[in-house]
């Protein structure tokens, strides 16, 4: 009998996990919600936003599906999986007190400095005035956050104190980012290079899946704003094989036991942002969630049973045998709509996909797609595409990434074409 999972969420993430729970043996039937033109072709979409709760689980209640995998960040600080959980269906991701790790910056900080988890400096402020005279003690450049959800978008590192202040008044008096920036984080900025740790997590029990550094800023040369990502690579080489139990023991795993002293059980995947520099290894951010575009590069390499995997941290029977990681390094190169990250057009026509996906190695994950009228896929977000590769080494991982990218085509499509640029400069 098949196993019934359905995946909550439109993007490349979801996309990336589809297909990855699509190559078990023997493979899931598999449901998205709402899903895109890619999880099309290995799912059955169904027409609930991933933010539908009661539409979710009522067709889980109908339907009983085996696993429920949560995507997205929104509906895991909404309750998604308290809702499931209360109507006996099996879910993978945190409950929402959980993912106030995600979901609170302030809450975050708080349990991580409980838990002596290095970090940071950092102090919170609902008010304008008190926020701006403390960013003398914080020194330049200084970062300010928005406390709340925001879309990846609510963190600034600002190089004057000019800059600092308008950060400030832009969330706690413009508005900028509505509820998710009525209290704001200053924090002192912490030199080094960014990785990524994806860690699956049973409640107690912890296991690492491989390193990933991210591509924030649109530009290459990490210029321009901030994205949601405009790329990523595994495994990241500035996290040594050394580090990897060092990051489970003193970063992942006291948080966990931190929360769980509070009567917070965290199931699902933490996802921990660090730096690492002259003072070694410092938490950036939590996420309770996989991230994207670093999901895609990082599934690429990941063998075995996943579902089983997904299902253990569900059940609390988490163990090290139950992830298996391919040597072979991937890359994902997104490809983003003109305009991107501010306004952009939707609906341009997309050729080139089967070109992309006949590359050696190659995978086209969809990020922002839909189907149009006559079946044709069109653009229907920022970042539109993420393509990914693997490879017997970094540079054919790349290499094969960017040859996949060369077949694709829609009017104002762009991509930075220094993805990885970090690892060869070693």
């Amino acid at each position: 009998m098949k196993k019934k999972i359905l995946v909550v969420g439109s993007g490349g993430r979801e996309h990336a996990l589809a297909w990855r729970l699509s190559r078990d043996v023997p493979s899931p039937e598999l449901f998205c919600a709402p899903g895109n033109a890619g999880t099309a072709a290995i799912a059955r979409n169904l027409p609930f936003a991933a933010t539908d709760i009661p539409a979710i689980t009522a067709w889980c209640a109908e339907n009983r599906p085996d696993l429920v995998v949560v995507g997205p960040e929104a509906p895991l600080c909404a309750g998604l999986a308290d809702a499931l959980s209360a109507a006996g269906v099996k879910v993978f991701g945190p409950c929402a007190a959980a993912a106030r790790m995600e979901g609170s910056k302030t809450f975050a900080k708080e349990i991580m400095n409980a838990a002596g988890v290095p970090t940071a400096r950092s102090a919170a402020f609902t008010s304008p005035a008190e926020a701006r005279a403390a960013l003398p003690s914080f020194g330049l450049p200084v970062v300010i956050k928005a406390d709340g959800l925001a879309a990846g978008k609510g963190v600034i590192i600002a190089q004057t104190a000019r800059e600092a202040e308008e950060a400030i008044d832009s969330m706690l008096v413009d508005n900028a980012f509505g509820k998710a920036g009525a209290e704001v984080l200053v924090e002192e900025f912490l030199e080094g290079e960014e990785a990524s740790i994806l860690a699956l997590v049973d409640g107690e029990r912890a296991v690492l899946l491989p390193s990933s550094q991210d591509h924030k800023r649109v530009g290459d040369g990490d210029t321009g704003p901030n994205t949601g990502g405009m790329g990523a690579y595994s495994p990241a080489p500035v996290v040594t094989p050394e580090m990897l139990p060092r990051i489970r023991d003193t970063v992942i795993l006291p948080v966990v036991r931190e929360l769980a002293k509070r009567g917070i059980v965290y199931k699902g995947v933490l996802y921990a942002g660090l730096m690492i520099g002259p003072k070694g290894v410092n938490v950036l951010e939590f996420n309770a969630r996989f991230g994207d575009p670093e999901t895609e590069a990082v599934l690429m390499r990941v063998e075995g049973d996943f579902a089983a995997a997904l299902e253990a941290c569900a059940d609390g029977t988490l163990s090290e045998d139950l992830v298996k990681v391919s040597p072979e390094p991937a890359a994902t190169v997104i490809v983003a709509s003109k305009g991107y990250p501010g306004p952009y057009e939707k609906g341009k026509a997309i050729s080139g996909l089967e070109d992309a996906a006949a590359v050696p190695g190659a995978v086209v994950f969809h990020c922002g797609t839909a189907r149009d009228s006559a079946g044709g896929t069109v653009t229907a977000g920022g970042r539109v595409l993420s393509v990914s590769a693997c490879g017997a080494d970094l540079r054919q991982a790349v290499d094969r990434a960017y040859a996949a990218v060369g077949k694709i085509s829609f009017d104002g499509a762009f991509h930075r074409s220094d993805i990885a640029h970090r690892a060869f400069g070693r």
